[in-house]
């Protein structure tokens, strides 16, 4: 008991030293991170623009703007133009390949050409530093003159993920005297994933996201890992438009890019799957992504 009573007044005695040196430190990093890194991204938007000025150029096009490159999400960026063009896949993957090699923050990233008018992917690849791991596909394939966006998502570098381990490090130490002093530990709450049983009524249809299963009228219909993880998303907020890039993102985030083949392709697969209740769609919203559409 003495030693507990002589302890406390050091924890409050060392207490506002610590909180002032673990702040000092995440404003350390704020600083490191805006102000080291905003040169090489201004330097890959440029890179960026220059891809797009070369697509231009390769489908003959030499009088026509490229549209100021946008930041669509944390590390992917769209190229658009102004006018319709055609473009050569391999010419694509080249022109990525040697511009985006002079881009010291980019090493895998994910290249999908869209459609502008329905936003589906027209075509699509991958690129590593372990050139092993490429994945590219029918660069012998011209395609027909249209509207088009270049959609580039880059995997997040080492040097941002340590600056990242760096921050939840400094976080963590917060965490950890805030523990020790306040003695303010708040029970953890099960997620309301955690508590849903995983099935689904769908018009007349029913879905087992645990069993990985589609069932009507006595029909079972098996679905796969992706197939799932899609229509569970779809499943949670049905007739609600839910953006493309958010499917992307909660889909195939955790593997850091969207590897294999595209979100388009499990889509057509889920309609036809669901194609025994004409009461469920899975419709394009124009400008925003996808609707699981269920009428009654």
């Amino acid at each position: 008991m003495l030693f507990r009573r002589n302890l406390l007044p050091v924890k409050r005695k060392h207490l506002g030293v610590l909180l002032l040196l673990t702040f000092i430190s995440l404003i350390g990093v704020a600083f490191n991170i805006t102000g080291n890194d905003d040169f090489d991204f201004a330097r890959r938007e440029i890179l960026l623009r220059r891809i797009g000025h070369e697509i231009l150029l390769q489908s003959g096009d030499s009088v026509s703007r490229v549209l100021p490159v946008k930041k669509i999400a944390k590390n992917e960026y769209q190229i658009s133009f102004a006018n319709a063009l055609t473009f050569q896949p391999e010419s694509l993957v080249k022109i990525t390949q040697r511009l985006l090699a002079k881009d010291p923050l980019a090493g895998d990233y994910v290249v999908n050409v869209l459609n502008c008018a329905n936003a589906s992917v027209a075509y699509g690849y991958a690129i590593s530093k372990n050139k092993k791991d490429d994945i590219v596909a029918c660069i012998g394939r011209g395609q027909p003159i249209a509207c088009y966006m270049i959609n580039i998502k880059f995997k997040p570098t080492g040097l941002i993920t340590a600056k990242n381990g760096y921050l939840m490090g400094s976080l963590s130490v917060l965490a950890f005297v805030g523990f020790i002093f306040l003695r303010s530990v708040k029970p953890r709450k099960t997620s309301p994933d955690a508590q849903h049983t995983g099935k689904f009524i769908l018009g007349s249809m029913s879905f087992d996201a645990e069993s990985r299963k589609l069932m009507i009228n006595g029909r079972t219909i098996d679905l796969t890992r992706t197939e799932t993880r899609v229509l569970r998303i779809f499943a949670l907020s049905p007739n609600e438009a839910i953006a493309r890039r958010r499917l992307q993102q909660e889909i195939w985030e955790d593997e850091g890019v969207i590897v294999g083949r595209s979100l388009d392709m499990f889509i057509s697969k889920l309609r036809k799957k669901l194609e025994f209740d004409p009461n469920i769609k899975i419709v394009v919203i124009r400008g925003k992504g996808y609707k699981l559409e269920i009428s009654t």
